[in-house]
C-alpha cells in the first residue's frame, strides 16, 4: 500500500492536539464494548489510539502481527482492518502460554480473516504479502537467545520480503540507554532505539516516522521492564519504516 507524500516523515507527541488526528475507525475499535475490561484498563498505559493512528492501520489492510501475546492489539487490529482486511498472527512457538492465549482470542472473535500461526522464533511465513508488519514490545525479544537463536539481519530481510512495495514495518519497544551492551538486552528487556534503526535500515527499509507518545522522562532506562518500580510505565519508542 503506497504512502502519500504527506507522511514521508513525521514525529508525533502525546497531547490533546493529537486527538483530532485519531481516525474514526480507530476510535470505534477502541470504544468497542466487547473488549475485555482488563484490556480496556491497560489503554491508559499503552495508548492504543496514538499507536494505531501513528502506524497507519486502515480498513482493508493485511496486517502481520508478530507476537500477539494474548491479543491486546489483535482485537483492535481486526476491528480496524474490517472484513475486507486480514490479521495474520505469528506467535513464538516456544511461548506455549501465549500461543494458548492467542488461540483463545481467535476462537472468541471467530473472524475468518483472523489467523494465528505458531512458528519458530525469528521465522516469518505468511499466507500472502502484507501491507503492514506490526510488533509491539517484542522486537528486543528477537535478541534473547533463550527464546531462540535469531539471525537479525536475515529476519529483517524476511520482513522486507513479506511486505508489498510501500508497506510499513512498525516497531514499538521499551527504550534502553544508547550503547547498552547486547548482553544486557535479555536482562532489561529493552533495546536502544538507534540499534533498531540501524538493523532495520540495513535490510533496505527507510525510516519515515518516529512517535514519541510513549516517552516517559521519569524512566531513567536503567531498570528491567518487569521491576515493580517501573512496570507499565517504561519509556517506549515507536518507529515507522517503509519498504521502498
Amino acid at each position: 500500500m503506497k504512502l502519500v507524500a504527506a507522511v514521508a516523515c513525521l514525529t508525533l507527541t502525546a497531547g490533546p492536539a493529537l486527538a483530532a488526528h485519531i481516525p474514526p475507525y480507530v476510535a470505534a475499535a477502541i470504544a468497542d464494548t466487547s473488549r475485555p475490561k482488563d484490556e480496556v484498563a491497560k489503554d491508559v498505559l499503552r495508548d492504543p489510539a496514538d499507536t494505531l493512528a501513528f502506524a497507519g492501520v486502515r480498513p482493508g489492510m493485511k496486517v502481520a502481527e508478530l507476537a500477539p501475546e494474548g491479543g491486546y492489539y489483535t482485537r483492535l487490529l481486526i476491528d480496524v482492518v474490517g472484513p475486507k482486511g486480514a490479521v495474520w498472527g505469528v506467535e513464538n512457538a516456544g511461548w506455549k502460554d501465549d500461543v494458548a492465549a492467542d488461540r483463545k482470542v481467535s476462537a472468541e472473535l471467530n473472524r475468518p480473516n483472523l489467523t494465528l500461526d505458531a512458528q519458530p522464533w525469528g521465522q516469518l511465513t505468511l499466507p500472502g504479502r502484507a501491507d503492514l508488519v506490526w510488533t509491539t514490545q517484542n522486537y528486543h525479544d528477537l535478541h534473547i537467545a533463550g527464546y531462540g537463536q535469531v539471525d537479525m539481519a536475515a529476519f529483517n530481510r524476511a520482513v522486507f520480503a513479506a511486505l508489498k512495495p510501500g508497506g510499513v514495518y512498525f516497531i514499538l519497544d521499551h527504550a534502553a540507554k544508547p550503547g547498552t551492551p547486547a548482553g544486557e538486552i535479555a536482562h532489561l528487556h529493552r533495546i536502544p532505539k538507534a540499534q533498531v534503526i540501524a538493523e532495520v535500515e540495513a535490510a533496505g527499509f527507510k525510516l519515515v516516522g518516529e512517535g514519541r507518545f510513549l516517552e516517559r522522562p521519569a524512566d531513567d532506562l536503567s531498570k528491567p521492564v518487569f521491576d515493580p518500580a517501573i512496570k507499565g510505565h517504561t519509556s517506549q519508542f515507536a518507529l515507522k519504516f517503509v519498504r521502498p
